[in-house]
């Protein structure tokens, strides 16, 4: 597989990052799956709508553009909010209807639940829906045959590929940058997630539990040392629940607990740092790039 460094991407000084959103709610998160039932979403006080608004004032604040990856589900449920994502100028994304892992389902089941996804989508903004992202990033080796799906549902980017070694998902060896995917004799483009190379090792930054996790001075500083001294694009992403520090609690397995809760009180400070010191943009900018790059 060819990178988007090797294709000659731009290594301008001032890289333009792309901003990613994963709308979802807090119990669709997978770490929950095993006490929270699909059948009983419905029972759950949603906090999808208010948490995206908050997303929305906080871009707008700092002029920023990103993608939303949308739930299915949510979709179907909040018409008007994924209306108001597209007025504001947004990229909408699709991001599964059932947030189911791609390696726990058959290609046909993959298959069903993004036509049905994508075609909501569609539906509500008018527009193509170009970008793919799959619940925590499992498209994985074994389940590379996601891009045929993808390629004959008419998705001309991937974003679901995080080039770390991780136990729910990750291929350690893919390229850290875009780059192109051969799927049903069509071209896709692949965006991975963002790392930063430490020690010999792809080390995640910039977006979801990392951004918690990690000091706010190393993420910034990490972005920065992919920007000017790789002279690439880094692919950040947040999830509303993210932003939501009193959302009711789930009780989940020790580690899915404690990712799913550490530092959300710091969330819109270090984002909001990282929006400041940095550029953003949708990653239909990003995949558009790689294009006349590569041609």
């Amino acid at each position: 597989m060819t990178d988007l460094k090797s294709q000659g991407f731009s290594t301008a000084p001032q890289v333009i990052n792309a901003m990613t959103v994963d709308i979802e709610d807090y119990f669709h998160v997978s770490g929950f799956e095993d006490v929270v039932r699909r059948e009983d979403w419905h029972a759950f006080p949603s906090r999808v709508e208010t948490n995206t608004k908050r997303l929305l004032a906080i871009f707008a604040d700092h002029s920023v553009k990103a993608t939303f990856f949308v739930l299915g589900w949510v979709a179907d449920h909040f018409r008007p909010l994924v209306k108001e994502i597209h007025a504001a100028g947004h990229e909408i994304g699709c991001h599964s209807y059932w947030h189911r892992l791609v390696y726990e389902q058959t290609p046909a089941q993959f298959r069903e639940d993004t036509h049905s996804a994508k075609a909501i989508l569609e539906d509500i903004t008018g527009t193509p829906v170009l970008g793919y992202r799959a619940p925590s990033y499992s498209i994985v080796r074994q389940t590379l045959w996601a891009f045929d799906v993808l390629a004959m549902e008419g998705f001309s980017y991937d974003s679901s590929v995080y080039p770390i070694l991780r136990d729910r998902y990750g291929i350690p060896d893919a390229p850290r940058f875009p780059y192109p995917v051969r799927a049903n004799g069509i071209c896709l483009t692949e965006v991975p997630l963002a790392t930063v190379r430490l020690l010999g090792a792809n080390v995640p930054v910039a977006g979801g539990g990392y951004l918690r996790l990690f000091p706010e001075r190393f993420t910034n500083w990490a972005i920065r040392r992919v920007n000017h001294r790789e002279g690439m694009p880094v692919v950040s992403y947040i999830h509303p629940w993210e932003l939501d520090p009193d959302q009711p609690r789930l009780r989940g397995d020790r580690l899915s607990t404690f990712r799913h809760y550490f530092n959300l009180d710091e969330t819109e400070r270090r984002l909001r740092s990282m929006l400041q010191e940095h550029r953003f943009s949708p990653v239909r900018d990003l995949v558009a790039t790689f294009a006349e790059q590569g041609s």
